[in-house]
């Protein structure tokens, strides 16, 4: 069989993790009472805000996918709704009919891809926005990678430090867990995309070895 890694920390048998990036949560005080909905494209997201200020609980949220929603249901969250498409641009669309006449606030990190505020806000939602973690990549020293190897990308931040470290070889096949992870990969780099937004799910993909180079 040959070797499959997964860019983050989460564990799978026949599945080896290489962590090539880091999270960091951000300290932040901010009144919740003011909105009406929260907004979450991330677990990570969902981890600070708990860790930031409780309140959040009684707040509705309004959550990218099924996985983000399952670690927000198990801290207490009040769950108004489960994007279905996984991808941030798409997610926002199908929240505009959600969020009109509220106040809704965007948890998100430093650096973001989606263009979701933007929708937003140019469909006439009054958004806010707080930073709560940012992505560094790590100082780990980089392992040789066996040839014929399956990389699972689970975010852009994964691609880029990914590729601080390690160069592409030809063998290597890629799977994405979204749109917007695969248009960060170099160009000459084909990856099958999850359609389910989810790690386990590009994890299945990748033993089963269902994807052409």
């Amino acid at each position: 069989m040959s070797k499959i890694y997964l860019l983050n920390e989460q564990k799978f048998e026949n599945v080896e993790n290489l962590e090539v990036f880091d999270i960091e949560f951000i300290n932040f005080n901010i009144d919740l009472k003011k909105y009406d909905a929260l907004v979450f494209t991330s677990k990570n997201a969902v981890y600070s805000l708990d860790k930031n200020n409780k309140d959040w609980k009684n707040i509705p949220s309004y959550l990218i996918a099924q996985k983000t929603a399952n670690i927000a249901k198990n801290l207490g969250a009040n769950i108004a709704f489960i994007g279905e498409s996984g991808h941030g641009n798409d997610f926002a669309y199908e929240l505009i009919p959600h969020l009109k006449e509220k106040k809704v606030l965007y948890i998100k990190a430093l650096k973001t891809v989606s263009d979701l505020p933007n929708i937003l806000k140019g469909n006439n939602i009054d958004l806010d926005e707080v930073i709560a973690y940012k992505t560094t990549c790590n100082h780990k020293e980089p392992i040789i990678l066996e040839k014929n190897s399956t990389i699972i990308f689970t975010s852009p931040s994964s691609v880029e430090c990914f590729f601080k470290k390690y160069s592409w070889d030809n063998s290597f096949k890629a799977i994405s867990i979204g749109k917007t992870t695969a248009n960060f990969l170099p160009k000459n780099i084909n990856s099958k995309i999850s359609d389910i937004t989810s790690v386990e799910e590009c994890v299945k993909i990748a033993l089963k070895n269902s994807f052409k180079k």
